[in-house]
């Protein structure tokens, strides 16, 4: 049986990490300083994680010739990313954006 709970956990890391990048932005653009720090915070232990993860992979993937885990590993960090942008886009413009854009 193929173990596929790294491969999930890096996606579900990784949808906190776009949506992290994402709501940076928004914040930059819509100039919300309070939120600036600690989501930068959040960006750097969310990237650390699921790179290291990536990385472990990749090394087991090579240790046993399985490529399967490499393919599924970036189809759930694709699939956690494009679901952490838009989580990112629809929340801050939801909360955090003033009555004038909305």
């Amino acid at each position: 049986m193929i173990d596929v709970l790294p491969e999930i956990t890096a996606g579900a890391v990784y949808f906190f990490s776009v949506f992290a990048k994402a709501m940076q932005q928004r914040n930059v653009a819509f100039m919300n300083y309070k939120l600036v720090f600690p989501i930068s915070y959040v960006l750097a232990v969310a990237d650390i994680t699921v790179w290291g993860m990536v990385a472990i992979t990749a090394v087991e993937a090579a240790k046993s010739d399985e490529i399967f885990s490499m393919w599924f590993m970036a189809f759930c960090v694709g699939t956690g990313g494009a679901c952490g942008a838009s989580c990112a886009m629809y929340i801050h413009h939801r909360f955090f954006t003033k009555k004038r854009f909305k």
